[in-house]
This record gives C-alpha cells, structure tokens and sequence, in this order.
C-alpha cells in the first residue's frame, strides 16, 4: 500500500539523518584534532516500481565517507620535526608496534601530518604510536635509489642525538694569482708559499704546504712554475708536484696552458682537478681547466691568494635536526657541518578518499585507493615538505553547526511523517468498526 510506503519512507528518513548526525559529531568532536579529514553523509533517493499508476514512497538510504583529499590550514610550531605536505600526498607511518626486531616494519600507513619526536632509543614517533619512516643514506650522506612501488627500501627514522662526526676534506679550490715577473730572466727564483689547513678522516686538523717554484729562462719569461704539494699530515712527504704553464696571448693571457703532472699526483684538464693521496683519502683541488680565468692565474707582479675554499670540518656534537621542502631529514652539527640521514618520501594514491580510515588519522591502501606511489618531495603531483608545521582539522565549525539544525528538522520532519501514517491507519482500522 501507498500508506505503508510513506511509514517506510519516513523510517529511512529517521536512519539516514541519524547517521548524518553522527558525522556531524564527529566533526565537531575533532574539531582541534591535528589532520582530522571530515567525515559526510550522502542521501540517495530509492526509487520503486510506479508502473501500476499508484505512487510508493521508495525512500532514501545513506552513504559515508571521509573528504581526505581536503587540506587544512597548515600552523607554525617550534618542533622541527613536526612535518606536514603543502599540498597532494601523505607521510608514510607504521604502528610502533609493528616494528620487528631487526628494525623492518611489515606494514606502511598514511598520516597527512605528525608531530614527530625521538623516544629513547632515536625513533622519530608521535605521542599516539606513530613512527615515521623514510630512506636511510649512506655514510657519506647519499640517499640511494629505492624502489617507488613498494615500502621494502623504507625503515624507522631513527636519530642518535648523542653522537660526534667528522667531516673529511675532499674538495678545495684553489684561486691564486703568481706574479708574472718572477718568471722573468734575472729574476730571484725564490718560491712563493702557501698553507692550507684540511681535515682527515678522523676530523683531525692537518696542514699541506704548498711551493709555487717560478722557472727561471736565461732570457724572455718562461711563464711556468713548479707546484709541490707537501702534506704534513704525512711526514711533509711530497704528494703533489706539477709543472703549470701559463699562456701569453693576448686573448687568453694569464689562464692556465698546460699542466703536467711529475712525481706525485693527477690532472684531468677536462675537469681542472688535480688529485693528491692526502691523509686519510684523495682531495681534489681545483685549480682550473686550460684556458679558463678560474683557479690558477699568473697576472702582473702580485702574489695573491684570491679565493680558496674547502669542505670539511673538525669533529663536531649534533645540536637539532631539520626537514628540507625535499623530504630530506638532516643533522646540523655545532662545527657548522650538515649531514643528510633519511629521506621522507611523500606517498600518493589515485583516490585519496578511497582510503581506507584507521584510528590516529592514519589511512590505509584499498582497492578503492588504488596502488600507491613513492614520491620526493615537491615532485610530480606531490606537494613540498614542510618542517616546523602541522595541518589543521578539515572542520568548519560554524558549517556543521548549520548542518545541526538542518538535521535536527529533517529528523522532527520525518518522526512528523511516521506519527501522521500512524493516525491515518488508525482512522482506516476505526472504518472497519
């Protein structure tokens, strides 16, 4: 009967509202919850057969779900770890208690934000269990090639505060200007000396000597030099001695011609690097390619060392680590030496909202979502990490608010409904009386 229809109706109109209630109040429950996404309910008309000429209400029925792939507003904090995305993307994040015994977790979740601290053994976690995951780098602070479609190459991020490092020299550049006259016929001869100081593999200071000897011609100018490197890390052995001919065109004038390597050491003229075996390891010292007005240069009647710079660093104490836009999480140490240690990749799927929601705003993969993909930081469709930040909850207060109201009569509407079917089948029953 058409009477009956209109009962069921307004029994589904009863459920379908209490169910949007209670996305309402959860809304309004996490409305200070940090990268809470907001939940809704979608109302679907049901339609029956009116093929005999008589209307029947068909009803309504309900569908919820959770609008993940809206962004909140993202907050200052004074935690460098506490990490959010910038836009497309999720962190990766497993269950502290996931974690196995050698360090590897079975399982990847998804939080959109996350405030990071380390426990007592390093791990980066949250206050709710969660542990970050990332890539962790090499000793020498490369971050390798991991595979993008599996969480296989990720481990807990785990940071030792309590630790020193060193770090060696490998590179120098060497810009100094040797005066052309010494070259000169009558000239003294007498060499022209340079010290600079590097580090070893153990973060220890050591000095090489370096002899810029002019060769002096029996007329004219010679406009070549010997260079002799010596280290003293090593006994002042000699670990570099080169010949360095300088040009006198008029175009090219005072740059490097050619350099010939004699007892100890190598130039590559394609790169301008000579390579010497100093203490603890190779350095490379750029003094610049044929031809090029960079590094080595002989001008005019002034010994000038113009502008020499090196990597490395005494051994110094880890005072904070940061996050990079890239997802790079690095160690800043008190000598001014940085050191990347994991890699914070940014995790994307087709369907955000086809996620799967867990407690904690964690998510997990679905057939919904769809395979998800490992992103850097900033790249494809990701959006860029942001340190010191934390996204606030999707909710709008005052929305939901006027979603209440609209509920609550909805809600009275159809009880309206229900008690009005119910007096008129009571009229129809006093009929048969």
């Amino acid at each position: 009967m058409t009477i009956s229809s209109s009962l069921n109706a307004g029994v589904t109109g009863l459920n379908v509202n209490a169910s949007r209630l209670a996305t309402i109040s959860d809304n309004i429950a996490n409305s200070a919850t940090f990268g809470y996404k907001r939940a809704i309910a979608d109302f679907h008309s049901l339609v029956l057969d009116q093929s005999k000429g008589s209307y029947s209400a068909g009803g309504v029925r309900v569908t919820t779900g959770r609008m993940i792939d809206q962004r909140g507003t993202l907050v200052t904090t004074n935690n460098a770890t506490d990490l959010a995305v910038s836009g497309r993307g999720m962190l990766p994040v497993t269950r502290s208690s996931a974690i196995l015994e050698d360090g590897t977790t079975p399982e990847m979740l998804l939080t959109s934000t996350g405030s990071f601290r380390p426990d007592a053994d390093g791990v980066l976690r949250t206050e709710s269990g969660l542990v970050l995951l990332g890539w962790p780098a090499t000793n020498d602070g490369v971050v390798p090639n991991f595979p993008r479609d599996t969480p296989g190459g990720l481990q807990p991020v785990r940071v030792d505060t309590n630790t020193y490092e060193g770090d060696p020299t490998t590179n120098v550049l060497l810009g100094v200007n040797l005066p052309a006259t010494d070259t000169a016929a009558g000239s003294s001869g007498d060499p022209r000396e340079l010290s600079l100081e590097y580090f070893g593999s153990l973060g220890q200071a050591e000095t090489l000597d370096i002899a810029f000897t002019p060769n002096i011609p029996a007329s004219g100018s010679s406009n070549e030099w010997t260079v002799e490197i010596r280290d003293q890390g090593q006994g002042g052995i000699v670990v570099g001695e080169f010949t360095v001919l300088f040009d006198d065109t008029r175009q090219n004038g005072g740059t490097i011609d050619t350099v010939t390597p004699l007892s100890a050491g190598s130039y590559d003229p394609a790169t301008g690097l000579i390579t010497i075996a100093a203490l603890g390891g190779p350095i490379d010292i750029d003094i610049g390619r044929p031809l090029e007005a960079k590094g080595l240069s002989q001008l005019s009647d002034v010994f000038a060392p113009l502008s020499i710079t090196k990597n490395g660093s005494p051994v110094g104490n880890l005072t904070t680590i940061e996050v990079d836009e890239k997802g790079l999480l690095s160690a800043l140490y008190d000598t001014g030496f940085t050191k990347a240690l994991f890699q914070i990749p940014v995790v994307d799927v087709p369907n955000p909202n086809g996620l799967k929601s867990l407690p904690n705003q964690t998510y997990d993969l679905s057939l919904e979502s769809g395979p998800f993909y490992l992103w850097n930081a900033g790249e494809g469709p990701v959006g860029a990490m942001v340190g010191f930040a934390r996204e606030e909850s999707t909710t709008d207060v005052a929305g939901e608010l006027t979603q209440l109201i609209q509920t609550q009569r909805a809600y009275s509407s159809n009880a309206k409904v229900i008690q009005t079917v119910d007096e008129m089948l009571q009229e129809t029953t006093n009929i048969k009386r």
